[in-house]
């Protein structure tokens, strides 16, 4: 099935204590392209400038994405550097730059109209909007991704969002803050009577949680001995929560959990190596042979 992905594809210069990196291809839907790309193909809508020659447009050869839809504007394109502590738990941002992002209007070209899956990158509200205005007929799963930036500085936009979505993605801060709540538990059930029919909540190294209904799964991160570089982490695990849901052309709970597994799987890899590196190089079988190395250590009975 269709999987459209409307975000980011930016520049990143990133620095851990395992490398550094001055200019690499990077950006939400970057990361998440090539996680989802191991299952379903994607169509990607987004803006580059001229800055974006055909080498950095090479991260995406090799793999199912579809390129119709990614703007190349006059200026250069976003920008983003950070710089992670010893431990990798803080990040600091040395320098944030939109550039040609920063008047970023999504256009979605005629055949990406008909995506059956859909996945909402971390941009302004309104825009995510227009996006939906953009398709011919509902798609059959919608989901989004936000921020605090867009939770505090254009509530009632998002708001308006989340009634026309299926599944939102966050992480527990952002939760948290959406909901006014402190406790995750009072926070998801507040958040999911603003909408959403599921909402997975991204933890890192403590792994990740679905609110669906009258369920929960909690799904623990795949163990890793060395992070090298958590860049792209939560994106990734989108990119292989709404690839595996696309794949299989359907979201009931069933495959819903499935996809859960996907994600965290598709978030451990992402980590392994700096920038998409390590992204590139896996293929369709080391996931799901992690995946089911990841089911059995859930294994629990009593």
């Amino acid at each position: 099935m269709s999987l459209l992905v409307v975000g980011s594809v930016a520049f990143d210069a990133i620095e851990t204590p395992f490398g550094k990196t001055e200019r690499t291809v990077g950006g939400a839907a970057t990361y998440f392209s090539l996680a989802a790309s191991l299952f379903s193909p994607v169509r990607l809508v987004g803006v580059v400038g001229e800055d974006f020659a055909a080498n950095d447009e090479a991260v995406f050869h090799g793999r199912k994405i579809d390129l119709a839809g990614l703007e190349r504007a006059a200026g250069k394109s976003f920008f983003w550097a950070g710089r992670y502590s010893d431990d990798l738990r803080t990040r600091e941002t040395l320098r944030t730059d939109l550039n040609v992002f920063a008047a970023f209007q999504p256009k979605l070209p005629d055949a990406y109209r008909d995506s059956s899956f859909v996945f909402l990158g971390n941009i302004d509200p309104q825009l995510q909007r227009n996006v939906l205005k953009q398709m011919r007929r509902r798609p059959k799963l919608v989901a989004l991704d936000t921020m605090n930036y867009w939770i505090s500085g254009t509530r009632a936009e998002l708001e308006k969002t989340l009634k026309l979505i299926d599944a939102l993605l966050i992480n527990d801060e952002e939760a948290c803050q959406l909901a006014g709540e402190s406790n995750l538990l009072r926070a998801a059930r507040s958040v999911l009577r603003m909408g959403p029919k599921a909402l997975v909540i991204k933890r890192g190294e403590y792994g990740s949680m679905m609110f669906h209904r009258d369920s929960i799964l909690a799904v623990p991160a795949y163990p890793l001995e060395e992070v090298h570089d958590p860049t792209g982490a939560g994106d990734s695990f989108a990119g292989g929560f709404m690839g595996y849901l696309a794949s299989h052309a359907q979201a009931n709970h069933v495959s819903l959990r499935r996809a859960m597994v996907y994600g965290s799987v598709l978030g451990s890899f992402a980590v392994e190596k700096l920038g998409v590196e390590r992204l590139r190089a896996i293929k369709r079988r080391e996931a799901e042979s992690r995946a089911r190395q990841l089911v059995r250590m859930m294994h629990i009975k009593l």
